[in-house]
């Protein structure tokens, strides 16, 4: 029997949870799941792929016009019916076996429109730590009163899953379900001169890569002060690769960067299509970030070869082992973060051991391939009964 699964998201454009659907809707099996994705504003930059591969993608067909004036509105574009209407239509009209809902304004939304549509299985994913709730009290009450309306809670790190529990959701209701990386693009290495023609690094340059997208929490600032510090150290040419989209601190951090001193050796790309080749070109991977829920780009780093330095914070410490896959440091502390940065460029055979155990890590634990068979188990589960529990459809993991 086949069943319908309706994906509800903000839009596609390239980011942490977008990037996790693109690998794994593809991935589950075409026999068993008919999936659609709904975008609340947009299609996105991704979108094309997915549906390149059969996968549906719908957006609400508001014109270009008005998505540039909602933003002046901040979020209240989550409640408009520009919105909300076409997805009550689309839920009545697929009347699909499970809406699964990523990231919180499509929760917010979404869950209002399903219980207006009578639908059947609703579920949600938290992909990060709950700090965004600090900034916006109300409309984290309102998350967390239509909790109850959900028939299943997934996380992507037992850190999250810790939070789900304090905001009083029930141990049934709770699943994990890890990331998955498909090591498929990290096999063929492309040429620094190839991947970065125009930023004249050489092969025996001493290459910093940095995978996140420019926001405050992400610990740009941090990592700039924590180079900063020890450039002196630092061998000849060095370069730090800043791959992200630019959310509004791009120009900040460049200033950070010319106050300490390092502004010739940060490259600002912007979003990639080739973050793998990026990754296997560097040296030395390093998220630094305030809160993460189980960061990809840490994951991806680890099946590029590279030696990880991260922040202790959420799921981080999950993925990587300190002093076997490289190291963790706390959060918003550029001392000890320029540390382990430096025992790492003084250790040229560290670098390796660690690269290559976490590249033996992300094979036996963080396949791509696991993460959709996990997907699949959940949904025909909780769709025909399998299991008491969302713990139990998901292995367990969540303890």
């Amino acid at each position: 029997m086949k069943h319908t699964v309706l994906i509800v998201i903000g839009d596609l454009d390239i980011g942490g949870a977008e990037r996790h659907l693109v690998q794994i809707l593809p991935r589950l099996n075409r026999e068993h799941f008919r999936v659609v994705v709904y975008t609340l504003t947009h299609k996105g930059a991704l979108a094309e792929t997915l549906e390149a591969k059969g996968i549906s993608v719908i957006e609400p067909g508001l014109g270009s016009k008005v998505r540039r004036i909602l933003p002046r509105f901040g979020r209240l574009w989550v409640l408009t019916p520009l919105t909300m209407i076409p997805l009550i239509f689309l839920m009545r009209k697929l009347r699909p076996d499970i809406i699964h809902f990523f990231l919180p304004r499509p929760y917010l939304v979404g869950t209002i429109c399903a219980l207006i549509a009578g639908s059947r299985y609703r579920v949600m994913s938290r992909r990060s730590l709950s700090v965004y709730q600090k900034h916006h009290p109300l409309l984290a009450r309102m998350e967390q009163r239509l909790h109850r309306y959900m028939h299943g809670m997934l996380g992507n790190s037992k850190a999250v899953l810790a939070e789900l529990r304090k905001e009083g959701i029930p141990e049934e209701k709770l699943g994990l379900i890890y990331n998955g990386i498909d090591l498929a693009p990290f096999v063929e290495k492309a040429t620094r001169k190839e991947l970065l023609p125009a930023q004249n690094i050489k092969n025996d340059t001493l290459v910093f890569v940095i995978v996140a997208n420019l926001i405050y929490y992400k610990g740009h600032m941090n990592l700039l002060r924590a180079l900063g510090r020890v450039r002196g150290q630092l061998p000849k040419g060095w370069v730090l690769l800043c791959v992200g989209r630019d959310d509004g601190i791009g120009d900040e951090l460049m200033m950070h960067a010319k106050e300490n001193h390092i502004f010739p050796n940060v490259r600002w790309l912007g979003p990639r299509w080739d973050t793998a080749q990026l990754l296997m070109a560097s040296d030395i991977g390093i998220l630094c970030s305030d809160q993460e829920g189980f960061s990809n780009s840490i994951l991806e780093g680890m099946a590029a070869g590279l030696p990880m330095v991260v922040t202790d914070v959420g799921g981080n410490t999950e993925a990587v082992i300190d002093g076997e896959t490289g190291f963790v440091v706390p959060p918003q502390d550029p001392k000890c973060l320029a540390e382990a940065i430096l025992k790492l460029v003084k250790d040229p055979a560290l670098r390796q051991r660690m690269g290559e155990a976490g590249r033996r890590r992300i094979e036996e634990r963080f396949s791509i391939d696991a993460c959709a068979r996990a997907y699949e188990r959940f949904y025909t589960g909780l769709v025909e009964h399998k299991a008491s529990s969302v713990q139990a459809l998901t292995q367990g993991e969540a303890q």
